[in-house]
């Protein structure tokens, strides 16, 4: 690797561009340190951490606008996790998923399950996507929001022409808490809290309809077996305890509920939103207007404003910028490694400073010019 050193000057304030685990707030461990580190060590099941569970889910509700009928849920594991729990506890007969990258492929294949029907699967090219269609038959319809991988955004809307009764699961993970949309577009929107929410990972949370609801009742009361750690209706009724199954891990859930009352007392998700979108243009722009760089995704529409992929020309390894930016303090700034591509992949999470970002363009111009 050069050695290139990088002048204060043109550094990042915060070097943290990662797209999960992503950026900690100052602000949240310093809150951590004073109040939430009392809790470790406690019961989950008394009522101190009870209450920060109950924070957590008051505090999402309010963020995704408050939907009539609908819960948040909680369980242990990521969203790797309810990738299975939706798979034994939400779909029946045969699902439709747009798969576009890395995310979207797991879930196909959770849903692939051999006690279900073989899923429709709408495949495009990694940088692209493509659209669900109303299809006769389909009773579970999915797609990333924001496919991590890629850099490509999928809005949330209900396809006209869908069965009545089927339901629409999206995969909100690196969403959440940086996109607004509106919630009665989708039936359950899963995510975990280490991307907006600037949190560690370790759980899973779903935003669930009351359609959603009432079918995870109905297939847990069938004779489908059903492992207790993957139970959708074991994860409603201890949520609407404000616990969980298992102890959860208290640090994320103190990290996510500081977030989240921050996001809310600034404005909720469309100052998010706005936040990301302008973190991101920026990066866009720069990429436009380079010499050497080009956004992943050519259809404006479906870029991402959370996560950002810039592809490098030939003479430009981007690796080797990578490098060079990480020894720098930079950080997390690689591609998704199975893409293969000679790119960046930039996280603009709620928590990312515009200012910051800004400043990690002029240095990845300074590492090219010193490169050669």
């Amino acid at each position: 690797m050069v050695e290139i050193n990088i002048p204060k000057d043109l550094l990042p304030v915060d070097g943290r561009f990662g797209c999960g685990p992503s950026k900690v707030r100052p602000e949240q461990l310093a809150a951590f340190s004073s109040v939430g580190a009392k809790l470790i060590g406690t019961s989950h099941r008394q009522a101190p951490v009870k209450n920060l569970v109950k924070r957590v889910q008051d505090g999402l509700m309010d963020l995704f606008h408050n939907p009539n009928g609908y819960e948040i849920v909680l369980g242990n594991g990521g969203s790797t996790a309810f990738w299975d729990v939706s798979s034994f506890s939400l779909a029946e007969g045969k699902s439709q998923l747009l798969v576009h990258g890395e995310f979207g492929a797991k879930f196909a294949t959770s849903l692939s399950a051999p006690w279900l029907e073989k899923p429709t699967v709408i495949q495009s090219d990694a940088g692209s996507r493509s659209e669900l269609r109303a299809e006769a038959g389909i009773s579970s319809y999915a797609y990333p929001q924001n496919e991590t991988s890629t850099g490509v955004v999928t809005p949330v809307k209900r396809v006209t022409g869908a069965d009545a009764g089927a339901l629409f699961f999206t995969d909100a993970t690196s969403a959440a808490g940086g996109i607004d949309f509106d919630p009665y577009e989708t039936d359950v929107y899963y995510f975990a809290p280490q991307k907006n929410f600037a949190s560690d990972g370790g759980l899973w949370f779903a935003l669930l309809s009351p359609q959603a609801i009432e079918r995870a009742e109905r297939i847990a009361s069938s004779d489908r077996y059903i492992p207790e750690f993957l139970s959708l209706k074991t994860a409603i009724d201890n949520s609407r305890l404000n616990q969980t199954l298992n102890t959860p891990a208290i640090s994320t859930l103190f990290l996510l509920a500081e977030q989240v009352d921050w996001m809310n007392e600034n404005g909720g998700l469309a100052w998010a939103d706005a936040r990301t979108k302008a973190a991101s243009q920026h990066i866009y722009d720069w990429a436009e207007a380079s010499a050497f760089a080009t956004p992943f995704v050519s259809v404006v529409e479906h870029r991402s404003q959370v996560v950002s992929t810039i592809d490098f020309i030939d003479s430009v390894d981007a690796a080797e910028v990578a490098k060079v930016l990480r020894a720098n303090g930079i950080v997390d700034t690689e591609p998704y490694r199975k893409l293969g591509r000679n790119q960046l992949r930039i996280a603009t999470f709620t928590a990312t400073e515009l200012s910051d970002v800004q400043q990690l363009t002029k240095s990845i111009d300074y590492v090219v010019a010193n490169l050669g």
